[in-house]
C-alpha cells in the first residue's frame, strides 16, 4: 500500500478552540442519550431503618453464599465464621426491615398519616 501524500489543516476556529475547552462529563454524555431525562432524577424515600434491612439481607446472603464456597473439611473455622456472619447479619436485616412495621412507637416511624 503506497501512500501518497498526507495532508492535514493548521488553522484553529474559535469554536474548535471552546470545544475542547469545554468537555462534556460523563454524566452528560449519558443524560444526552437518555429519552426521559426523569429517569436519571427520580430518586424514592425509603426509611433508614428499612434500608439497613436491605443492606443486612443482602450482605447475609452474601456471606452465606461465601461460607458455602468454603471447603468445610479443610478450612471448617472459617465455614462456621461466615455462615454464623451472614445469619447473624441476615437475622439483624430482617429485623430492621420488620421493625416499624411490628413496633409502632420505635424511632424512625412515622406516627401520623
Amino acid at each position: 500500500m503506497n501512500i501518497k501524500g498526507i495532508s492535514f489543516n493548521t488553522t484553529f476556529t474559535a469554536q474548535s478552540v471552546t470545544a475542547q475547552n469545554e468537555r462534556k462529563s460523563f454524566l452528560d454524555d449519558i443524560h444526552s442519550k437518555v429519552k426521559n431525562s426523569s429517569d436519571m432524577t427520580d430518586t424514592i424515600v425509603v426509611p433508614r431503618t428499612i434500608f439497613k434491612g436491605y443492606l443486612g439481607i443482602m450482605t447475609g446472603t452474601t456471606l452465606v453464599t461465601l461460607g458455602g464456597l468454603v471447603d468445610k473439611t479443610k478450612h471448617n473455622k472459617l465455614f462456621k465464621g461466615t455462615m454464623a456472619a451472614g445469619l447473624l447479619t441476615s437475622l439483624y436485616g430482617t429485623w430492621a426491615f420488620v421493625r416499624p412495621f411490628i413496633v409502632k412507637d420505635a424511632n424512625g416511624v412515622q406516627k401520623q398519616k
